[in-house]
């Protein structure tokens, strides 16, 4: 079982994941690098937000950024 999948989460605890696996998305740490901007992203947060809702799973998330590059 993956520990960071949506069924054995609460909202709260994948909230968290995101904030402390990507430091720049929690409030106040954002360095204005324009990495999710330049990448399309827009909003770190708004990217995490299917997986943070319980809506998609965070793999499903990272490829669908992903996908327009052709990175696998």
């Amino acid at each position: 079982m993956d520990k960071l999948s949506v069924a054995n989460t609460t909202r709260e605890e994948r909230l968290a994941i995101v904030l402390k696996s990507l430091s720049c998305g929690s409030e106040g740490s954002c360095e204005f690098c324009s990495g999710c901007g330049v990448f399309g992203s827009g909003s770190v947060m708004r990217m995490y937000q299917p997986y943070i809702d319980g809506e998609m799973e965070l793999a499903e998330v990272n490829m669908r950024f992903r996908a327009p590059f052709n990175i696998k």
